[in-house]
């Protein structure tokens, strides 16, 4: 099966109907996530096929409890330790109601994301370099992370960029317990979502997580 042939299935096992150029987009991404670390070592997964799905629908498969957060409604998404740009890129591709900004303190992983952008033309995608609890920005109603660091470390590098009544997005792979048991006491988990990622046999699930009143 073809790249795109399985990322058609893909698609459709996760109920995320996206236009033909987005597509191409998402395979554009993959192709630069591919050419950039064969000098940079953007990701330790090589195999094309491999990183579609470990990467790429491993990133998409968020995307629909996402949307059911949101509502649908357009909303600015920080991106913590996004490093090849997963899954903020994925996210701003296939949702364009999605303001997505992409933290990295890594500087060759911040500029890739920038050529992304730049490449794909993605007006609603930007990249910073730096550390997260230096970032100079307006508050984020969303903040979200992929295999970044453990829940504490998460929540309290990044609060005070969460936006009164925002929510933390923590994209897992088994249920953290461990993790959950050493969240600050001001800060609960409201949900814990199990995902389904296709052609992955892996347990995948996202922490969500608020500010207590």
């Amino acid at each position: 099966m073809s790249l795109a042939a399985e990322l058609c299935a893909g698609l459709r096992a996760l109920d995320l109907p996206l236009s033909a150029a987005q597509q191409g987009q998402l395979l554009e991404h993959l192709t630069l996530l591919a050419k950039w670390s064969k000098v940079y070592n953007l990701t330790a997964v090589r195999e094309p096929a491999s990183m579609l799905r470990l990467h790429l629908l491993d990133s998409l498969a968020a995307l629909p409890a996402l949307r059911r957060h949101t509502g649908g409604a357009t909303t600015r998404v920080l991106d913590v330790g996004s490093g090849g740009g997963l899954p903020g890129v994925a996210f701003a591709i296939a949702a364009p109601e999605l303001s997505v900004t992409c933290v990295d303190t890594v500087e060759k992983k911040a500029r890739f994301i920038a050529q992304v952008a730049t490449e794909l033309a993605l007006p609603n995608l930007r990249a910073e370099h730096a550390r997260v609890e230096q970032l100079q920005a307006p508050p984020f109603p969303l903040i979200c992370c992929r295999a970044f660091a453990a829940l504490p470390d998460f929540v309290n590098w990044t609060r005070a960029l969460l936006a009164p009544g925002g929510a933390w997005m923590a994209l897992k792979g088994q249920y953290p317990a461990d993790e959950i048991a050493a969240l600050p006491a001001d800060v609960e988990v409201f949900h814990v979502e199990q995902l389904q990622v296709p052609g992955v046999d892996a347990q995948r699930c996202i922490v969500w997580m608020r500010a207590k009143p």
